[in-house]
């Protein structure tokens, strides 16, 4: 048990976080690949139209699921803090708590997502030549909902305790089976986009077993017991408070992306497609930053529980650095990479390609910028405060993507102008973000003893 979670509250943090955060890096990459192996697939065998009918999905399936998946990040945070001061029984009660709400998030978004599928594309203004396939694909992928909940859910309280590995053990198993499953479901049985959701949900729902099994063979207060799973209520309101602020951010994000996604539609099917595959591409940069946001939650959450108030603020400014060096050189690098790497995706459309292309030199180039953001974001939010980020993140965002696309790209209907929205929100949310953490720091540490004073 030991060899495989990374001490947070002592030692050397740069190492610390490194140790933590690569295998969070794999693990977000793998479940990534999930989508990329149904992209990759459909695009080589099935043409571009059905890359086009998965790629409409993603902004909308994120919307509909980031709620729920706000309160893992809540389940997170109350994990860490209990871990970190030491209080087995809110430990025990917050695990089998976050459990339940994960399984019950599934059911809700089961029913939701199945039902109304095709109302929510046609809302989007998904074109009606790929409607079925799109349809298809959401509902064969919201039938296994269940699984990826309980995955985030238990992947989270893993890492909360510092063991970032198994989650990736775990799904570099389901990622192996997606693969196989996704060509032998398209080529073998030419099921086309609803091969690669049934191989997605298959994957999922393995990734999930395993990982609720380790929980179930833990030795301390973290361990899972499947008759004991109940929601208890004081545990429960910390997760609302800390993970709803969060979900309601992430949806709200999703909104502003489904509204850019909708005007991305008015473009045609070439530039949808090639903006499907470049934002896949751009998913595998945006995991490894977000990565650093996980790790300054569950690094602040646990000193912040062990009262470690000196290491708190050693650790953001060490995930700062992190994610501004590492985002520079990986989106360099990507971006170097990008006429080559869309070549994967798509096969059959050149202009496509070239709109890709495009998207990745306003989006792909300066992301080092969101992970700035998400980082500090991630900070506030170890610290128990969660309602503040998010007004900030929704006005600083979602407020600034929504209002540019009504008013800036209403008068200049270009892509260039769409997709510049994205840089102007990074730069001035990080910004009000940076200024929100150091408030809250000096006040939840004012007057208050600090008991990291070697770190």
């Amino acid at each position: 048990m030991k060899r495989l979670t990374t001490s947070i509250t002592e030692g050397p943090i740069l190492k610390a976080v490194f140790t933590y955060t690569l295998p969070i890096i794999l693990t977000s990459i793998l479940q990534l690949l999930f989508n990329a192996a149904d992209l990759i697939v459909v695009g080589r065998f099935c043409g571009s139209t059905s890359v086009a009918a998965v790629g409409a999905t993603g902004s909308l399936t994120t919307l509909i699921v980031n709620l729920f998946i706000g309160l893992s990040v809540g389940a997170g945070v109350a994990v860490a803090h209990a871990y970190g001061a030491n209080d087995d029984l809110t430990l025990h009660r917050t695990v089998h708590t976050a459990i339940t709400t994960s399984i019950v998030a599934g059911a809700i978004l089961t029913v939701v997502g199945v039902m109304y599928s095709e109302t929510f594309l046609r809302l989007m203004d998904t074109p009606e030549h790929i409607l079925p396939l799109s349809a298809t694909y959401m509902r064969i992928y919201f039938f296994g909902i269940i699984f990826n909940m309980l995955y985030n859910y238990s992947a989270s309280i893993l890492r909360a305790v510092g063991d970032t590995k198994r989650p990736l053990v775990f799904l570099s198993i389901a990622g192996v089976v997606n693969v196989v499953l996704n060509i032998i479901f398209v080529t073998v049985f030419d099921m086309n986009v609803a091969g690669v959701a049934l191989a997605t949900t298959i994957s999922q729902a393995i990734s999930a077993i395993l990982v609720v099994l380790s929980l179930m063979h833990r030795t301390d207060a973290c361990r899972l017991y499947l008759r004991e799973l109940k929601i208890h209520k004081d545990e429960f309101v910390k997760i609302i408070r800390i993970g709803l602020p969060a979900g309601i951010q992430s949806s709200l994000f999703a909104i502003s992306n489904v509204i850019i996604q909708s005007s991305v539609n008015s473009f045609g099917e070439d530039f949808m497609s090639g903006c499907a595959a470049a934002s896949n591409i751009e998913g595998f940069v945006y995991v490894i930053l977000n990565s650093f946001m996980q790790t300054a939650i569950n690094f602040v959450g646990q000193n912040y529980g062990a009262g470690n108030y000196k290491r708190v603020l050693k650790v953001f400014w060490t995930c700062i650095a992190s994610v501004l060096s590492v985002g520079i050189v990986v989106c360099t690098a990507v971006y170097m990479a990008a006429p080559q790497l869309l070549k994967i995706y798509i096969t059959d459309s050149p202009q496509a390609i070239a709109d890709g292309l495009l998207k990745m030199k306003f989006i792909c180039l300066p992301y080092f910028l969101c992970g700035l953001m998400e980082v500090t974001t991630g900070a506030i939010r170890g610290m128990g405060s969660s309602f503040v980020t998010m007004v900030i993140s929704v006005l600083g965002v979602v407020g600034l993507r929504i209002g540019w696309i009504y008013t800036v790209f209403a008068a200049h209907h270009t892509p260039e102008t769409l997709f510049f929205s994205y840089i102007v929100s990074w730069i001035g949310t990080f910004l009000c973000q940076l200024v929100a953490f150091l408030i809250v720091y000096k006040r939840k540490t004012k007057n208050k003893t600090n008991t990291d004073l070697c770190s």
